[in-house]
C-alpha cells in the first residue's frame, strides 16, 4: 500500500477595498451621535477586518486602502479649510486615497411657497439664493470600483453609502466574482443592502473607528 501526499489548497485572500461616499457617511454618523469625532487612521482598517468575519471569521484580510470621495464649496472659507483637511491630513494617511470635486452651482432658484416665484437674491442681503450641489461624486465612485476590479486590486469590496444609485453597480461587481458588502445604517439604503453580498451596521461598531 502506498501513501499519498496530500497538498491542502491554497486559502484564497479576503483583499479588501473600502469606498466611503465622506458627505453621506459623515452626515450619517452625526445622526446616530451628533458629537461623533471619527478616527480616519484606523477606519479602514477596522471596516475591511469586520467586512472581512462575515464572508470567513477565521480569515486574516489582507487591507488594500481606504478611497474617500467629498466634494467642497470653493467660494466660501469654511469649506476651504475643509479642503485643506483633505489635502494635507485625509489624504496623507497611510493608506488613504482621497477624490475631490468642486460643488455646483444649481441652476433653479428657490420659489417662496405661496405664489412660486423664484427668488434670485436674499432680501436682506442681496446674496446669491442658490445653493450648491455635488456632482460627479457617484460616478468617481463607480468607476473606481469597477476600475480597480478589473485590475484585479481586491476581491472584496466595502461601499459606505445610503445612496440607492450605487444598485447597478453592487449588482454587476457581484455577477464578476466579487463580494460587495453594504457599510449601512439600518433602515436607511435597504435597496442597496439587498444588492450587496452581505450589510453591515456602521452605528454598532463605532466604538472600534471613535476617535480618542
Amino acid at each position: 500500500m502506498t501513501s499519498l501526499d496530500v497538498t491542502p489548497s491554497p486559502v484564497a485572500r479576503l483583499r479588501v477595498r473600502v469606498f466611503v461616499d465622506f458627505w453621506n457617511f459623515t452626515l450619517s454618523m452625526r445622526g446616530c451621535e451628533d458629537q461623533f469625532q471619527i478616527d480616519w487612521k484606523t477606519l479602514g482598517f477596522v471596516l475591511s477586518t469586520e467586512a472581512s468575519k462575515l464572508i470567513d471569521p477565521s480569515a486574516a484580510p489582507q487591507y488594500e486602502g481606504l478611497h474617500v470621495y467629498g466634494s467642497y464649496d470653493p467660494s466660501t472659507s469654511k469649506d476651504a479649510k475643509l479642503r485643506n483637511w483633505f489635502s494635507n491630513k485625509l489624504d496623507k494617511m497611510p493608506g488613504v486615497n482621497v477624490i475631490l470635486q468642486e460643488r455646483q452651482r444649481k441652476k433653479g432658484y428657490p420659489k417662496c411657497p405661496a405664489c412660486h416665484v423664484e427668488v434670485s437674491t436674499c432680501p436682506s442681503c442681496g446674496a446669491d439664493m442658490r445653493g450648491t450641489e455635488e456632482k460627479g461624486v457617484d460616478t468617481r465612485i463607480v468607476t473606481d470600483m469597477i476600475s480597480l476590479a478589473w485590475s484585479d486590486s481586491y476581491n472584496v469590496g466595502v461601499l459606505v453609502s445610503a445612496d440607492r444609485d450605487f444598485v447597478p453597480v453592487a449588482d454587476f461587481l457581484q455577477t464578476k466574482g466579487i463580494k460587495l458588502i453594504h457599510g449601512a445604517f439600518p433602515p436607511k439604503g435597504s435597496n442597496l443592502s439587498q444588492k450587496c453580498w452581505a450589510n453591515l451596521d456602521i452605528p454598532s461598531i463605532r466604538e472600534l473607528f471613535r476617535r480618542r
